[in-house]
Formats: C-alpha cells, sequence, structure tokens
C-alpha cells in the first residue's frame, strides 16, 4: 500500500508544482469522446449497409435486416447528437465553474431556508445533489422525449404514453429521493468519522447497501413500475419447473412482468438469494417464443447461475470499488486539486469526490473494456450450458428471434462491438452453439 501511495502522490505532482487538474481532465474526456465517436462513425457505417451479411442470410430474412439497419442509424445517429450535447455541457460546466456555483448556491439555500451554515457539510451535499438532478432532469428532458416518442414509436417499440412517462419520471425522483438522500448522509458520515483509512470503512458501506438494493429492488422497487403475475399452470410452467429441477435450480416463484407496457422488446432474468431463487419473463418474450425456445432462452439465463457468473462479476466489482476508494483517499486533502476547479476556500467531500471520478475517467474506460471482454466471455459459456441441456436448435431460434423483434445490430463493426458490447454478436453465438459440444471451462 505505502508503495502504490507514492505512486499516486507522485502522479499527482509536476516537478513540484501542482498538477493543473482541470485541463488534464478535460483533455482526459476530450480524448475518450473522440475516440467513441470514431467507433459510432465506423459502425454508422456498417449500418447504411445494404448487403445483408451471407452469415445471417439463412436466419435473417432480408426485410428484417433493412428493418435492424434504419432501427440501428437512427440510433446512432441520436446517439451522436445526445454525445456531443453532454460533452459540451460537461465541458463548457467545468471551463465555467459551475460546480463551485451550484456549491455556493446550495450553501444560501441552506442558509435562508435552515438557517445552517457552512458546518453542515452533509446537509449542504445534500442540497447540492437535489438542485445538480433537478436540472440535469430538466436538460435532458427534451432527449428523452425525443427518443421515447420518435425513434421508439417509429420503430413501433414505445408503449408508453405521455401520461405513463411523467408518472415514471416523477416515480423515479421520488424514488431516488428517498434512497439517495439516506445513502448520501451515510457514504459522507463514514468518511468524515473514519479518518484516513474511511476507504476500507466506506467500502464497506456501500458492499452493504448494494446487498440491501439487491433484496429490496425486485419486491419493493421495482413493482411500482410494473405488475408481477404469477406465471399460470401449463405447459410452459411445467416445462421450466423440470429444467429447474433437472440442474438443481432452487425455483421458488415463477413471474411474468409487463414489460410490453412500455416497450416492446424482450428480456427473462432470475434473482434472489441462496436457495429462494425466481424467475422473471417478459410477456413480450412468451409473445414471440415458443415454450421451448423460451426454456432454452431460461437455460442460457441459469447457465450464468451454474457458472457462478453473478457472484464472479460481484466480487469483481467489488475489488474494483475498493481500488476507487483508495484512489480517492490520496486526492480527497489535495487542496490543488479543488483550487483548479475553481474551489477556493472549501474542500468538500462530496465534491472531491466528483473531481476524482473526472481524473478516473481514463481508468474506468479501461477497466470497462475488460468488463465487457469477461462478459462476452461468460455469455459464451451460458450458451454451452443451454447447448449442452438439448437445446442447441432452440436456442438458436430463440436468439434469432429475440434479435429480430428488438431490431438487434445485424452487420456490427467488430472494434465498436469489441469496445461496447457484452454480448458477442448473433453469428457468433449461433456458430458456437452449432459447434460440436464439448465440456466448457469453468473459470
Amino acid at each position: 500500500m505505502d508503495a502504490l501511495r507514492t505512486t499516486v502522490e507522485s502522479f499527482f505532482t509536476k516537478s513540484g508544482e501542482a498538477w493543473p487538474y482541470k485541463e488534464a481532465v478535460i483533455g482526459f474526456i476530450s480524448v475518450v469522446f473522440v475516440w467513441e465517436e470514431y467507433l459510432r462513425a465506423r459502425h454508422y457505417r456498417n449500418l447504411c449497409s445494404t448487403e445483408r451479411p451471407k452469415a445471417l442470410s439463412e436466419h435473417v430474412p432480408e426485410n428484417e435486416f433493412q428493418k435492424a439497419q434504419a432501427y440501428g442509424r437512427d440510433k446512432a445517429r441520436f446517439g451522436f447528437v445526445k454525445s456531443v450535447f453532454e460533452q459540451s455541457q460537461t465541458t463548457l460546466g467545468l471551463i465555467y465553474d459551475f460546480l463551485p456555483w451550484l456549491w455556493t448556491t446550495s450553501g444560501d439555500i441552506m442558509l435562508k431556508t435552515t438557517g445552517y451554515g457552512s458546518e453542515y457539510e452533509i446537509t449542504q451535499s445534500i442540497i447540492f445533489v437535489t438542485v445538480f438532478v433537478f436540472i440535469s432532469t430538466v436538460i435532458s428532458l427534451p432527449l428523452s422525449l425525443y427518443e421515447t416518442f420518435v425513434i421508439e414509436e417509429r420503430h413501433g417499440f414505445n408503449k408508453q404514453t405521455i401520461g405513463l412517462f411523467v408518472s415514471d419520471t416523477i416515480k423515479s425522483l421520488l424514488v431516488s429521493a428517498v434512497i439517495g438522500i439516506p445513502f448520501l448522509s451515510g457514504f459522507l458520515k463514514v468518511i468524515q468519522i473514519s479518518g484516513d483509512n474511511f476507504y476500507f470503512y466506506v467500502w464497506l458501506f456501500i458492499v452493504a447497501f448494494q446487498l440491501l438494493m439487491v433484496s429490496i429492488f425486485p419486491t419493493f422497487i421495482q413493482p411500482l413500475f410494473n405488475k408481477f403475475t404469477t406465471l399460470p399452470e401449463g405447459e410452459l410452467r411445467t416445462m421450466i419447473e423440470s429444467l429447474a429441477s433437472r440442474i438443481h435450480f432452487p425455483l421458488t416463484k415463477l413471474y411474468v412482468i409487463d414489460g410490453s407496457k412500455r416497450s416492446g422488446h424482450s428480456n427473462a432474468y432470475f434473482y434472489g438469494f441462496f436457495k429462494n431463487k425466481r424467475i422473471v419473463l417478459y410477456d413480450t418474450l412468451l409473445e414471440h417464443s415458443t415454450n421451448d425456445e423460451t426454456c432454452a432462452v431460461l437455460a442460457h439465463e441459469l447457465g450464468h447461475w451454474a457458472y457462478g457468473h453473478t457472484l464472479k462479476m460481484l466480487i469483481r466489482g467489488q475489488v474494483e470499488l475498493f481500488f476507487v476508494f483508495y484512489l480517492f483517499s490520496q486526492v480527497i486533502h489535495n487542496k490543488d486539486m479543488f483550487v483548479s476547479f475553481g474551489f477556493l476556500d472549501v474542500t468538500p467531500t462530496l465534491i472531491g469526490f466528483l473531481l476524482f471520478q473526472y481524473l478516473y475517467t481514463p481508468i474506468e474506460s479501461v477497466m470497462a473494456f475488460v468488463r465487457n471482454m469477461i462478459s462476452r466471455r461468460y455469455e459464451f459459456q451460458a450458451d454451452a450450458f443451454a447447448r449442452d441441456l438439448g437445446y442447441a436448435s432452440s436456442l438458436s431460434s430463440g436468439l434469432i428471434k429475440l434479435q429480430l423483434s428488438n431490431l438487434g445490430t445485424m452487420n456490427p463493426d467488430w472494434l465498436h462491438s469489441m469496445y461496447y458490447r457484452s454480448h458477442p454478436e448473433l453469428i457468433e453465438r449461433l456458430n458456437a452453439i452449432n459447434s460440436p459440444a464439448k465440456t466448457v471451462k469453468k473459470d
């Protein structure tokens, strides 16, 4: 740890002088922006192709391929506009010291409404985040409306009304406030009372919070937005229960969720700890798939359970999180960093963490790429698990139907896919599923 601390400290000095933090951050995010837009341009070039890839010709009809290409182009164009808007917003905010202004404004609001001074840092931080979220929501609202009611509507995916959209937005903000305010208070309090080694204690706090959220989200939060119904007795239920029994999956509940209330996209997942596992099927999946295909898609999901992928990703995530908080502990008292971003007289903990996240941007981009590489490997393993259970044909047809119903990308750029995608492309998965069965090595 001492060697790492020395390395971090030396990195943030420049010939004995303060590092140009703001300039470095603007440079970091600009380089990442240019790289990601280059990848988007490569991807868009492929989306403009009218020639169906030969590998998909026997699986994907020509008209469906053209629909997917059109949807991909619309999403890519929108993604470019959204990315430019967000990049401009962030860059201008840094150049014109938006964060110091908002922090000062939050302090003024606190003083006028409560009479508290700057010594009540946690209260001021809560006001700061509340105002920040409100401003961000208002600014991003036109883009959200356009994406939902123009792009998704144009391609037949949007099922929402304006009323439901507004209701979801309000619910999301209220739920965020109910959960976020206690979390933020606890996060800052732990850092305040645990001294220079706060990174260990705040990491434990985050781990506990994440486990709590995993427990309560599907039971108490998601039902605020979607309706869960028990899958009725019948052939499909019998087939799923038989599959679970066959691989000793501790299935206790089997639900259908009304995903079609908002979108035409399909999905399925499981959740729960230990011997209390529950499976959730989107009604859109049942609408587009046969019983065998639904079981095949579930066999893939249960493959993640059989190989312990969720637990492994959770552990890797916690290791990365610990590393992040350790690095943050090395810069939290760096007054030069705060001054560089316009905080001349104060060093609030929350602001320090926000500034650190800017500095962490290049590392986060690399870590996201690594996570995607691992995730793609896991997807192949889960596909092989379903194949070896005898679902090769049904999984192949099920994946094709999912790709078609979601208008997924049919002609991806390899570099864009490698950087962004957490799942292998359709043709890669089909080739692997239809290859001779062999034992898949567990990590």
